[in-house]
């Protein structure tokens, strides 16, 4: 792995990975963020020992942010109109993984990492730092990584109505009393927590953690089919008229307001949208 890479990736032990993202200053997800994380989930479908992989960040503020679409070229494409999607394919095995996918969040989580998130299995986040938000449609787009798909299962139809259409910006308070996260914890605590969940589990029987996943995954998941559609419309919606019209006064915004745009996100589209 090169040392400009989006992705860091660690072997804690025989039993626990850790994938940290690194794409400084706001963790947008790149081309290659998503070709390295393909690449070591498909090593990992065949490691006879990983029980637990870890999600955290390293960039400040930032856990795993939304598609870079200024580079939308550099994101892998279907090699027809029936292949599943890179991305879709990558959440759908991590959702689907023999081993237990964990996320420690500190900071922004919102678009397309937010729908990796939500393709985890636990999701433990820092009470001060997080904050969680689907910002498509207040761009004109659509949600295209199992955002709409997962949500409703989460938090229920009416609260992801709210966080869809709005495209607002949520706290980990209120995260973790809908549902979209595990457990909010104090940030001072949020490591240590963390730590003893992947050393209980990673003590346990690989085969028994594998199949209650499974059985639980029966009971929770949507439907493969929907993901692919998901995407496909997301795709789609890059080219209506909503988003071109919203995409040349986004970036005025953005230029005038430089890297804050990104820590208040959902603040920017509502004021963007209102004054238009």
């Amino acid at each position: 792995m090169s040392e400009q890479s989006t992705i860091h990736y660690e072997r804690t032990s025989p039993q626990v990975a850790k994938i940290t993202f690194a794409n400084p200053p706001v963790n947008l997800i790149a081309g290659e963020t998503v070709l390295r994380l393909i690449q070591i989930v498909e090593e990992l479908a065949t490691d006879p020992d990983i029980q637990v992989v870890v999600f955290d960040s390293a960039t400040p503020d930032f856990f795993y942010n939304h598609f870079d679409l200024a580079a939308a070229a550099d994101f892998p494409a279907p090699e027809d109109e029936k292949a599943v999607p890179a991305w879709t394919d990558l959440v759908l095995k991590l959702s689907k993984a023999p081993y237990i996918t964990i996320a420690a969040i500190r900071g922004r989580t919102r678009g397309g990492g937010n729908e990796l998130a939500l393709a985890l299995d636990l999701r433990y986040a820092s009470r001060e730092k997080a904050i969680f938000g689907q910002p498509e449609v207040g761009s004109g787009l659509l949600p295209g990584g199992g955002g709409s798909e997962r949500l409703p299962r989460a938090i229920g139809r009416d609260r992801a109505l709210e966080a869809i259409l709005t495209s607002d910006d949520y706290d980990a308070d209120t995260a973790e009393r809908w549902g979209w996260t595990t457990r909010a914890l104090p940030d001072s605590e949020l490591d240590a927590f963390v730590d003893t969940i992947v050393a209980r589990l990673a003590s346990f029987d690989r085969t028994s953690l594998a199949s209650a996943k499974a059985q639980i995954n029966r009971a929770s998941l949507p439907p493969d089919a929907d993901l692919v559609a998901a995407y496909r419309e997301f795709a789609h919606s890059l080219t209506l008229p909503g988003f071109l019209a919203r995409a040349a006064e986004t970036q005025a915004v953005v230029e005038q307001a430089g890297i804050d745009f990104e820590y208040r996100l959902g603040h920017y589209i509502g004021t963007a949208n209102q004054q238009r």
